[in-house]
């Protein structure tokens, strides 16, 4: 009798979604939501079966004029199905200590930026969002973020399967070969 009740206890609790038998999709760097620089709620899910580029940006660093090649690669790629979303984040040199409004001002001013911008976010060390745990923890190499526009290549699988440091820059042959394959894909 203990068994049976034990059992419909974990049934129960299956059910009610306190714990879950199946895989954990945390470790997905497309699950779960995230705040779009505007304020509203995005799910990640949306993404999956584009290519994605993710990027954590800030407004005052060296690499800074990488949006503009960023926004050219998602302007020559977007309608093949290259999506590139930009993650601002304060981490390294406090570089990015704007609030969303104007991070968000500085970006399309700037740089014309249109492609998915966030809230800004932590994508290193103590409060790190579960986006980048999944990347880090997926990408070749693992490890930390090292600094601002670091670039994650997401396949239409939801894999990673490239990372690109700092001063690789969005038009390298490198990096461009890369989002050309995975778009082929």
């Amino acid at each position: 009798m203990t068994f049976f009740r034990l059992s419909s206890l974990c049934v129960l609790a299956v059910v009610a979604g306190i714990f879950s038998l199946a895989p954990a999709m945390a470790d997905s760097p497309l699950a779960g939501k995230v705040k779009k620089i505007d304020g509203s709620e995005v799910d990640l899910a949306k993404y999956k079966g584009k290519v994605v580029m993710v990027v954590n940006v800030a407004s005052q660093c060296g690499a800074t004029p990488q949006y503009a090649g960023l926004q050219k690669l998602h302007d020559t790629y977007k309608d093949k199905g290259l999506v590139v979303l930009g993650f601002p984040a304060n981490e390294f040199g406090a570089q990015e200590p704007g609030s969303d409004a104007e991070i968000s001002k500085f970006c399309t001013s700037k740089y014309n930026v249109t492609f998915d911008m966030f809230s800004k976010i932590v994508v290193k060390g103590d409060g790190q969002s579960p986006l980048y745990k999944a990347l880090t923890s997926q990408a070749n190499p693992a490890g930390d973020v090292k600094w601002n526009f670091e670039k994650f290549l997401i396949g239409r699988d939801g894999n990673v399967v490239a990372r690109f440091a700092t001063p690789v820059k969005p038009d390298d042959p490198a990096l461009v070969a890369a989002v050309e394959a995975e778009l082929k894909k």
